[in-house]
């Protein structure tokens, strides 16, 4: 039953009235203890006029957080996003000097004073509108659609005082957690996640299911979104015909792998109808977006992605409290890095420079705006929500897939997940949550820490080309060399004569060559001529597992080491198979993509260790992902008992694309009505032409505008 508006309006006036009387308050103490903060004259002032000049203080700072803030933060819009929270400070404490500024002998503040006062303010007034909310559903509900910037679809009175509508569907990807990890995250009787633990125990249903060869966010979110990864082979690449480099999350390639998505398939997305898109590098066709990076680059009004901050920032005190995580995750980072230095931790990688400010912004900011981005579209009754929470996957590259680091990000996770169901509650409607992964992550020291040289360092030496000093001391550098001399037959102390040098690309543990003085994709045989030390050198190394080339006698054609070799196309293996110890559908995962037009001319995969899964990355990561081997290629499904089995058999899906036909046919999967037209339910329908109701089931393109 709705509430009466004079109680609401009561209700509303008696929560201003108490922030304003804590903050008033809270100035008054921090004036008192703070040795460059007065209120009062240097003549003195009686209590009473101390009071006041607070509570004058006190709301003029709040009117300004109110009116001014918003503004502020839609004017840095075009900052970036790390920036922007290292600015939160500074601003606030500007405002309070207003403030102070617009009443009568205010008071006075140093500058790094005012900051500590008004981050202290923020602090205490935004705990006590939430104190006095708890008990008050429309306060809270109202509170969380602010926070989440949401102006269109809000819904007032209590859930379910409109007829039955279908549930909502919000797909939650965990970045980088794999299948195995989450199991461990979830065992005992006090769990690390101890939400998704209830859940499983109860409501949910939990499968692995394998990537592609490609293991990666790119290539496993643009076909989970988008239906198809087609001519995606690696996180970066290397296309001749432009002499681009794509790198998937850069705006400008994630944009035009959409673009190439989309045309490929036919269909917007699995987002289209009523769908929002938040912290991921594809929209998915979704008209409510947040930090997705395939619309990032664009400009004007369409551009909605940066809004996702603006949503969130513009609520001061939600500024500050995001704030001061960001510096102590800064700090927490900090020293969990010298903590593993003076323990001796192996193996590790370097952790200075601005590597903490990006671990605090994934890990803090980005979670935070998504959190609140989703939570408004859960209030606003949307049909499908798509989020990405890359905490996780950013630690995990630096400290290890189960390091203690990574222990302390699954429990803020697990919070996360747990306050977007709590939210759920007070939503127009019900809500079927999914948990997945895009990959995991495979732990193993570098290439480059365990051999002395990087890949890039291996290739020249295969070509006779000058290496890196380090990597020419180096036992594999020197041992590569002197391969390559022997192959082609050189005298010691005197290099190759390579006539193009190659683009040699890491993603993950899979590494790409190519030849970009020749057109097209070079065969096995054109490579022999002109490199005729190369792929032995590679093949034999021992931190190497196995290649991909195209032969133009045999077709694809894996190579491995002592002359091990798998024709794909036939099935014939010569010696023992260079694919054994790479898991089920290795074989043809590896197929797929040397079918893909952007393979590179030699396409690499590390070695890994059959008891461990270890591998090791071509990059500085000691937990990675992007090609076979290891829990990398094991990510999670977790889903709702409800809905039905990702398939009938039992099996687990392979590839993101199977996948993507699971999550669409779940859409479809519903208990009740669609929105009826008319009524106030219309608050919750898009603006524009009525859609579809759901995605065809047949994967056919129709007229969304009908």
């Amino acid at each position: 039953m709705r509430r009466p508006r004079w109680r609401t309006a009561g209700g509303a006036l008696l929560r201003v009235t108490a922030v304003w009387a804590v903050s008033s308050l809270t100035l008054l103490l921090l004036a008192a203890v703070l040795p460059d903060f007065r209120l009062q004259s240097a003549s003195g002032e009686s209590i009473t006029r101390t009071f006041l000049t607070a509570a004058l203080g006190a709301g003029a700072f709040g009117l300004l957080g109110a009116l001014v803030w918003p503004l502020l933060v839609r004017a840095l819009l075009l900052v970036p996003a790390l920036v922007l929270g290292l600015l939160v400070f500074f601003l606030n404490g500007s405002l309070l000097l207003v403030a102070l500024g617009l009443i009568p002998e205010g008071g006075q503040a140093a500058p790094e004073t005012a900051v500590i006062v008004a981050a202290v303010m923020s602090a205490t007034s935004s705990a006590t509108s939430t104190f006095l909310a708890v008990r008050d559903d429309d306060a809270y509900r109202r509170r969380l659609v602010r926070l989440a910037g949401r102006r269109h679809g809000r819904r007032r009175g209590a859930p379910g005082d409109v007829g039955p509508v279908a549930p909502g569907t919000v797909f939650l990807q965990l970045d980088g957690l794999g299948h195995d990890v989450l199991r461990e995250a979830t065992a005992g009787e006090r769990p690390l996640m101890g939400t998704v633990a209830g859940w499983l125990r109860s409501t949910h249903r939990l499968t692995p299911w394998r990537t592609d060869w490609s293991s990666q966010t790119g290539a496993s979110q643009l076909a989970l979104l988008h239906g198809t990864n087609h001519d995606l082979p690696a996180f970066r690449w290397y296309e001749k015909e432009t002499g681009r480099l794509i790198v998937s999350n850069r705006p400008s390639s994630a944009a035009e792998l959409q673009r190439r998505a989309v045309a490929r398939t036919g269909d917007a997305g699995l987002l289209s109808y009523d769908g929002a898109s938040r912290g991921n590098l594809f929209s998915g066709g979704a008209d409510q977006l947040a930090l997705v990076m395939s619309v990032a680059a664009r400009r004007g009004r369409h551009n909605r992605s940066r809004a996702g901050y603006f949503a969130y920032f513009s609520d001061p005190a939600n500024a500050t409290r995001t704030a001061v995580s960001f510096a102590a995750e800064v700090v927490r980072e900090t020293g969990q890095s010298l903590r593993s230095r003076i323990r001796g931790e192996r193996p590790r990688v370097k952790r200075g420079g601005l590597y903490p400010f990006i671990r605090a912004f994934a890990t803090v900011v980005e979670r935070d705006v998504v959190v609140a981005a989703v939570i408004g579209d859960l209030l606003a009754g949307r049909t499908a929500v798509y989020a990405d929470l890359v905490a996780y996957d950013e630690v995990a590259h630096h400290s290890g897939p189960r390091h203690r680091d990574t222990h302390q990000v699954l429990r803020r996770l697990d919070r996360a997940v747990g306050l977007i169901a709590d939210a759920a509650q007070y939503a127009p409607r019900r809500y079927r949550i999914v948990l997945l992964s895009d990959h995991g992550q495979s732990p193993g020291p570098t290439f480059l820490e365990t051999y002395g040289l990087g890949l890039e360092d291996l290739v020249r030496a295969g070509c006779g080309l000058p290496v890196s000093r380090r990597a020419g001391r180096s036992a594999s550098g020197a041992e590569a060399r002197e391969a390559a001399r022997a192959a082609l037959h050189r005298p010691e102390g005197r290099d190759g004569c390579g006539t193009s040098d190659p683009v040699v690309l890491a993603s993950g543990n899979l590494g790409l060559v190519s030849f970009p003085d020749l057109p097209g994709r070079v065969t096995r045989e054109e490579i022999d001529r002109r490199h005729p030390a190369l792929l032995p050198t590679l093949a034999n190394h021992p931190g190497i597992g196995f290649l991909l080339v195209r032969s133009a006698a045999h077709g694809a054609v894996v190579l491995g080491p002592d002359g091990a070799e798998h024709h794909l196309d036939s099935g014939r293996i010569v010696g023992r198979d260079p694919l054994a110890g790479f898991g089920a559908g290795a074989a043809e995962a590896v197929r797929r993509t040397d079918g893909f037009p952007h393979a590179a001319d030699i396409m690499v995969n590390s070695a890994c260790d059959p008891r461990t899964g270890a591998v090791h990355a071509f990059e500085e990561q000691i937990g990675s992902h992007g090609g076979l081997g290891g829990e990398q290629s094991r990510p999670f499904l977790l889903w709702p008992a409800e809905l039905s089995p990702p398939a009938a058999d039992g099996r687990e899906p392979a590839g993101a694309e199977q996948v993507h036909a699971v999550l669409r046919r779940w859409l479809r999967e519903v208990d009740g009505p669609q929105i009826p037209l008319g009524g106030p339910a219309d608050e919750l329908r898009p603006e524009g032409p009525r859609p579809e109701v759901f995605p065809p089931a047949d994967g056919t393109v129709r007229d969304k505008t009908r």
